[in-house]
């Protein structure tokens, strides 16, 4: 039974190579990324950097006077945190200030139009049916929209803001289209969505059926009236219009509205009731698209209730002719799509297809996955924050690591003497792997290095050296048993072992529990924390191990000499026991002659 152990063992001791040239490869494979991804350096934080700070105030909305709350607040903070920081580690900062202020710092090198999107937007989504549609200021003429196909998985094909195709305007607009008759389209339109009998001629006025009430008669003529003004005198391709223009509608009016076609035009809408409503969007993710051209698209998936409501509009508009067979995606009061219908869509969900890139899509879906803010904001002030008082500190921070990095080195090369040439490197392949892994973390999940998180880095150096000392330590012991070095490495290590994950799991725990506590930055120190703590039990397994293991087979550490730190005599080792055999039974010996 002992000779298998000891094949064993000596197959194990006779490896390390494989260990080094495997932690080798990985430091070569992750610097080649990043230096192909261009990102040579961590992101910092705006402690360190600077960024743009913004201020945004909460404003009351018509009907709601007492919607600006703690409560509110709180849930527009938390939305805000989870759309802008992704994984939570791009440091941007988002708190209350007072009873109706938000702070949202951002770091320089994050994109701070998106991060300002994506705060300031309350994602008020609504499907709304699409009365009549034309180019902005210019002809109204255009190629068909997309058309909306149904599928057993209920799949709806959009343009998104990119859209291949445009929609397509009413047949009474056209390029000579007066005023007057963009009011008649508009009227007529409302009266076919507004009266069941209705019945929409194309390029004619649309006859209904009287309605009983003689004062909602005369109330629903107003109100074409006032939209009639509002369309005819609607010019999206201002700045003013897009950014108001039916932003404050209610769910129940009908309303007009802005968005974009694939040609980068700008189209003027008038948009029905909602029929569908944002929180009946269930899911909404962005996916790339691999079984056809659509590239990027959002998919969303419906409640039950919200599956029914699309299910039946739909089944309302695929009976209409163009552009009245279509509804619009209404984002914050923009149309972001606009498919036409052709068939009732109950399957419960819908897909976005357009000209999408990633960022495009994953805004739109990030935005409706995490809900709508619970009360709109307007930007108060936005300033720029500048990195002079952090680059102090960071200066001074870096100071005292090099300090307790110099103090660590002279306590291993004074006390350790020969083993410094295992654990300084060991330290340096750590430190290696901690830089290029930050850097390549900054474009991946937007983790941005602050202050806390340099902190982070300096506390790691003397959880890394506590592990070396450990396994120092346990070898010293074999070898004051009396045991040669090669056997005392390989006895040490299991034990060494064992510790060494234990420590190291109490503190990657408690990094683990303070991130998921913690907000802003002391974030960046437990994730920093974590990250180095696992960097650890790498270096120690594929590095420190395998080195410990080829320099025992060196002369000068076998030996035991007086500079390596594993000097038996130095050390008050045990002299080898030697065992002796007393006899057992009488010693055959010459008889003396007297005795015979």
């Amino acid at each position: 039974m002992a000779a298998p152990k000891k094949g064993r063992s000596a197959s194990a001791q006779s490896k390390p190579g494989r260990s080094l040239a495997l932690i080798l490869i990985a430091i070569v494979a992750l610097t080649g990324g990043m230096f192909a991804s261009g990102n040579t350096t961590p992101r910092l934080g705006i402690d360190l950097a600077g960024g743009t700070s913004i201020t945004l105030q909460a404003v009351n909305e018509p009907g709601q006077p007492n919607a600006i709350n703690k409560t509110n607040m709180d849930t527009a903070v938390a939305i805000m945190n989870r759309r802008v920081n992704g994984l939570g580690v791009s440091e941007t900062e988002v708190q209350t200030q007072g009873s109706s202020n938000i702070i949202v710092n951002i770091p320089r090198g994050t994109n701070s139009k998106e991060a300002r999107d994506q705060v300031g937007t309350t994602a008020k989504l609504y499907f709304r049916p699409v009365l009549t549609t034309e180019v902005s200021g210019g002809s109204a003429t255009a190629s068909p929209s997309p058309s909306t196909s149904g599928s057993p998985s209920a799949k709806a094909t959009d343009k998104g803001q990119k859209a291949t195709g445009t929609s397509t305007p009413s047949s009474s607009a056209s390029p000579s289209a007066t005023a007057t008759s963009q009011g008649r389209v508009v009227t007529d339109a409302l009266k076919a969505t507004s009266t069941p009998s209705a019945t929409a001629s194309s390029g004619s006025k649309t006859s209904a059926s009287p309605t009983p009430s003689a004062s909602g008669s005369s109330a629903a003529s107003d109100a074409a009236t006032k939209l009639q003004a509002q369309y005819a005198a609607l010019d999206c391709t201002k700045k003013a219009a897009q950014t108001t223009a039916g932003k404050n509608a209610k769910a129940t009016e009908s309303t007009v509205a802005c968005g974009k076609n694939s040609s980068g035009q700008w189209q003027k809408y008038v948009l029905g009731p909602a029929a569908v409503d944002g929180t009946d969007v269930k899911k909404a993710q962005a996916v790339f698209n691999t079984q056809s051209s659509a590239g990027w698209t959002v998919t969303m998936e419906f409640t039950s209730k919200g599956a029914k409501k699309f299910g039946d509009i739909t089944g309302e508009l695929a009976k209409n002719q163009p552009p009245q067979n279509q509804f619009a995606i209404v984002l914050d009061g923009n149309v972001v799509s606009d498919p036409r219908v052709s068939e009732a869509l109950t399957g419960g969900s819908a897909e976005i297809t357009g000209s999408f890139n990633q960022q495009e899509a994953q805004g739109l879906a990030n935005m409706l996955s995490y809900g709508a803010l619970p009360l709109s904001f307007k930007e108060q002030s936005v300033t720029t924050v500048t990195a002079a008082l952090g680059g102090e500190q960071l200066h001074a921070g870096l100071i005292a690591g090099a300090i307790g990095l110099g103090l660590v080195i002279i306590y291993l090369l004074a006390f350790y003497r020969g083993l410094s040439i295992v654990a300084i490197p060991s330290l340096l392949v750590s430190a290696i792997l901690t830089y290029v892994i930050m850097s390549l973390l900054g474009p991946t999940i937007h983790f941005a290095l602050n202050l806390p998180a340099v902190c982070g880095a300096i506390v790691a150096i003397g959880i890394t050296a506590d592990s070396f000392i450990v396994f120092f330590e346990r070898i010293r012991d074999e070898i004051r048993e009396g045991r040669s070095l090669r056997p005392a490495v390989e006895r040490a290590w299991p034990r060494a072992r064992r510790t060494i994950l234990v420590s190291d799991f109490v503190s990657f725990l408690a990094a683990a529990v303070l991130f998921i506590v913690t907000v802003g930055k002391v974030q960046g120190f437990a994730f920093t924390l974590g990250l180095t703590t696992v960097l650890d039990v790498v270096v120690v397994f594929f590095f420190t191990k395998p080195l410990m293991t080829l320099l025992a087979r060196r002369k000068f550490f076998a030996s035991g000499h007086k500079w390596s730190g594993l000097d038996p005599k130095g050390l008050g080792a045990k002299a080898p026991l030697r065992r002796t055999r007393r006899p057992s039974g009488p010693v055959a010996g010459p008889v003396d002659p007297k005795e015979a």
